[in-house]
């Protein structure tokens, strides 16, 4: 049995999306204002937060997470009462333009997908806003200092965020004067660095995902497991999108072969994504043998 991503009407369609896109620590947050200006944006989503005019306007602050994983899973909306405070505060506010900053491209499409929101209209890199002096300057300050730009007011930052707060900004680019409503920007140190990656290895998802085929008594035996890329490499990057392969045996009880095939599909996608924040788009299983 094959499955794919499906694809459902999104709620949302009249919400037009950008995406900000660029590495971690090359100034997003802080040019975050004056992009969204320049596309006539109305709401910014970064790591976790809606933010309007300096304002937080709904969510939590992945960067009030005391560890790496839990912060991941925030910025990408994969708790359920998070998302869906979001979604409720997104609903009330469409039609409008909205930009979701990200580190990549594929990150971008996780949050949109998982909020119901159309793709991007439009993909804006750092590169196309900032010099590479500037990004290396923001870099050098992420590096050296382990602090954060956030794109809000002081005073919502001191209700909102569980790290230390360091400094209001007005100007981190020297090459122009900030603009209305940029000295909104605060500087924040988070309870744990943010740089670098995350990686989780290919035998860790193995395991989780033969531990999820055998919980229950429908699986009789595991002929083949694998993990892929979408585009079928057999290794993936973080921000790829990853595929499921399964061949078994079932024993089937009083259910049919389909129906734990597809209870089984469900299982996969939702432990993997909840345990790892990556998007699993396809689940195929494949039954050699079945007995009663």
């Amino acid at each position: 049995m094959t499955e794919g991503s499906g694809g459902s009407a999104h709620p949302l369609s009249s919400i037009e999306v950008y995406a900000f896109v660029g590495p971690a620590g090359t100034g997003k947050s802080h040019r975050a204002t004056h992009v969204a200006r320049q596309y006539g944006v109305d709401l910014i989503i970064d790591d976790g937060l809606v933010v309007s005019r300096g304002r937080i306007m709904a969510g939590r602050s992945a960067k009030s997470e005391l560890n790496r994983l839990r912060a991941i899973r925030r910025a990408i909306f994969e708790y359920a009462p998070h998302r869906e405070d979001v979604v409720n505060y997104l609903i009330s506010r469409a039609p409008c333009r909205l930009m979701v900053l990200a580190t990549s491209e594929g990150m971008a499409m996780k949050i949109t997908r998982r909020l119901g929101l159309n793709d991007p209209v439009k993909v804006i890199q750092i590169t196309d806003v900032s010099s590479p002096e500037e990004i290396q300057a923001a870099l050098r300050e992420r590096r050296e200092k382990r602090q954060h730009v956030v794109p809000v007011a002081r005073a919502q930052i001191q209700r909102n965020f569980a790290g230390k707060l360091v400094r209001q900004i007005k100007g981190f680019f020297k090459s122009r004067e900030p603009e209305e409503g940029e000295g909104r920007n605060t500087i924040v140190t988070p309870p744990f660095s943010f740089d670098g990656r995350v990686t989780i290895g290919t035998d860790a998802l193995l395991a989780m995902c033969r531990r999820l085929l055998e919980l229950g008594d429908h699986v009789q035996k595991i002929h083949e497991l694998e993990l892929v890329t979408e585009e079928g490499h057999g290794l993936f990057p973080s921000d790829d999108s990853l595929v499921v392969n399964v061949v078994l045996d079932l024993r089937l009880g009083e259910m049919s072969a389909l129906a734990i095939a597809r209870r089984l599909q469900q299982k996969i996608r939702a432990g993997l994504s909840y345990f790892t924040g990556m998007d699993v788009r396809k689940v195929n299983i494949r039954v050699l043998e079945v007995t009663l």
